[in-house]
């Protein structure tokens, strides 16, 4: 974000003025797995408030390289059959433990959000690689603005984020990507802190 300073030296970018020093919100975002999500979630104007602040987010060229599919309600007990019939077409050894797993896959959280990335391949000017980053910044702001609304969340993947035949129930398109599967809805249970990197040890300077 580009901020312009002021003669009184206050800056025109308003998160900027400020002189607290609390803690970032970010510094105790945490992701709630996806098995510890129960009711509630959010309802539908509160994932459209959601998904306000999620599209805040870098887009070189304005393209707007993302889209959602809410996955929720009955849809994803269906969802969860046709997954199971998908991995047992993948696996035909499968056995039901996994079956039972892919069709629980989508129904712990009350709301799963498909952050799907839209990569037009006759865009020359914004690298494909831009336009993908910039929907898996989506994910990420998703998943702040879930913590900040009270709820916890997770963003997943996993084989059905590569597979065509989810793509096809997703109606995704051949030029479009799944970034990511957020999950969405109300912790059962306290989640606790898992270490993080020492940014020091990430640090390096240019020198040339």
């Amino acid at each position: 974000m580009t901020s312009f300073c002021l003669s009184d030296a206050t800056s025109v970018t308003a998160s900027a003025n400020t002189s607290s020093s609390a803690p970032f919100p970010l510094d105790s975002r945490r992701s709630v797995p996806a098995r510890l999500l129960g009711e509630p979630g959010p309802d539908e104007a509160g994932l459209l408030r959601l998904l306000q602040s999620a599209v805040r987010v870098p887009d070189h060229g304005k393209r707007v390289p993302f889209r959602f599919v809410r996955i929720a309600g009955p849809v994803r007990e269906r969802m969860g059959e046709a997954l199971a019939a998908i991995a047992l077409r993948r696996d035909p050894g499968a056995s039901q433990a996994v079956l039972d797993k892919e069709r629980q896959r989508f129904c712990h959280a009350p709301v799963v959000v498909a952050v799907v990335a839209v990569l037009d391949p006759l865009d020359r000017q914004i690298p494909e690689q831009e336009r993908l980053l910039s929907a898996g910044c989506t994910c990420f702001a998703l998943l702040q603005a879930a913590q900040s609304m009270g709820f916890g969340a997770s963003w997943l993947t996993g084989w059905p984020a590569y597979d065509p035949e989810v793509h096809a129930l997703l109606g995704m398109s051949a030029h479009e990507r799944v970034a990511g599967f957020v999950h969405i809805g109300t912790p059962t249970a306290e989640v606790p802190e898992r270490d993080r990197p020492d940014p020091r040890a990430l640090l390096t300077d240019l020198v040339l």
